[in-house]
């Protein structure tokens, strides 16, 4: 069982790592996508895994990972589930401000399959946020790909005197209002 542990490597100079676990296929590529074109001053890492662990026999060429993306399909209870499932596989040291829980699909309210109260319970078990988007529509797309961006650059440590666990505690705090 290889666990993510969130300081367990060095970080890259000028650089942050991105970790997109779920919601296989279209969406998350997409997302992926967004973020690579959008202007940034640093160089940007995107992995992504349908679940976790993720295969030890390359874990000596895996960069340090900043910051963990959730990716839930609100119309599919599997999704959930591997979300779940994959969260034994991270350190509870991820958990200081380093993961955030992407709910998509939220346009399509009457196809949902997930219980809403069951993600907003994910998010407060492992106090992190929830951000809810739509990854079909570009607008909403680059929003979230820009957001995400800045969330891994203070994630990294590029956004002098704010640190993810301060970040984080602003983020709940806002979705509490």
């Amino acid at each position: 069982m290889a666990v993510l542990r969130p300081f367990d490597k060095l970080p890259e100079l000028n650089s942050a790592t991105i970790l997109l676990v779920g919601a296989e296929g279209g969406p998350q590529q997409q997302l992926a996508e967004a973020m690579l074109r959008e202007k940034k001053d640093f160089n940007i890492n995107i992995h992504l895994a349908s679940s976790l662990p993720l295969p030890p026999e390359r874990d000596h060429l895996r960069p340090r990972i900043d910051l963990i993306a959730f990716v839930i399909d609100i119309k599919s209870k599997y999704s959930l589930k591997n979300v779940q499932a994959s969260l034994a596989y991270v350190d509870v040291r991820f958990f200081l401000g380093k993961v955030c829980f992407l709910v998509t699909g939220v346009g399509r309210v009457n196809s949902c399959s997930v219980e809403m109260n069951a993600i907003w319970k994910l998010g407060e078990d492992y106090c992190s946020p929830v951000i809810f988007c739509e990854l079909e529509l570009e607008g909403i797309r680059v929003a979230t790909a820009q957001r995400l961006l800045r969330m891994l650059q203070i994630c990294a440590g590029r956004v002098p005197g704010v640190s993810a666990l301060y970040f984080s505690l602003l983020m709940r705090n806002s979705a509490g209002d």
